[in-house]
């Protein structure tokens, strides 16, 4: 992972080095357009299989995205970037990595196209043990493991986040926009918690 990370940086730092002169010269709104073109889709691209990388390989990602907050805001560099990032609606990176990992455990309950996914995500409910609280809260079963590369299988990182969230988003019958409303909001006061 730590390639992949070095690759990352690079190749996003030398587009913010390209995209400064363009996003300068544009309205906010277009600017904020171009840099999640270029940016944040590089971001979030297959980021679920982040989950559980280092901290530190945490903090190079999120130092790409507070340089692009930066080039996108004029803060400057000593400046606190929370508020920024907040004003922007972004979440850092660690929180877009255990927003993306709840997406697909919820659509994979939902048996929508992502149906390969569904045998990894297994509600406590349906598990075939005895009856218990947890049951009830819509829970999934988290398969145990003896390695570190076998907790960030999605069959492991799934359901522990699924299991992290509170009980409102996990309700079975709550829409998929409403989902992700409710996911969005616990993530950026689990970031200001913080």
């Amino acid at each position: 992972m730590s390639d992949h990370v070095t690759a990352l940086c690079r190749s996003d730092y030398y587009q913010l080095h390209q995209l400064r002169p363009v996003a300068r010269a544009l309205p906010e709104a277009a600017a904020k357009t171009l840099v999640q073109a270029f940016i944040s889709c590089r971001l979030d691209y297959c980021n679920a299989l982040l989950y559980g990388i280092t901290d530190n390989l945490f903090r190079r990602l999120q130092s790409i995205q507070n340089a692009a907050a930066r080039l996108l805001t004029g803060t400057r560099r000593r400046d606190h970037i929370s508020p920024v990032l907040s004003r922007l609606h972004w979440l850092p990176v660690k929180q877009r990595v255990v927003f993306k990992l709840a997406i697909l455990v919820f659509k994979s309950l939902r048996g929508e196209p992502l149906s390969y996914l569904a045998d990894d995500c297994k509600l406590i409910a349906d598990s075939g043990r005895c009856r218990l609280r947890s049951a009830d809260a819509n829970a999934l079963t988290v398969p145990r493991t003896y390695t570190r590369l076998g907790d960030r299988s999605f069959s492991v990182a799934g359901p522990k986040v699924w299991n992290s969230l509170p009980a409102t988003p996990r309700k079975p019958n709550i829409e998929f926009v409403q989902f992700k409303r409710l996911l969005r909001a616990f993530l950026f006061g689990e970031t200001a918690a913080h």
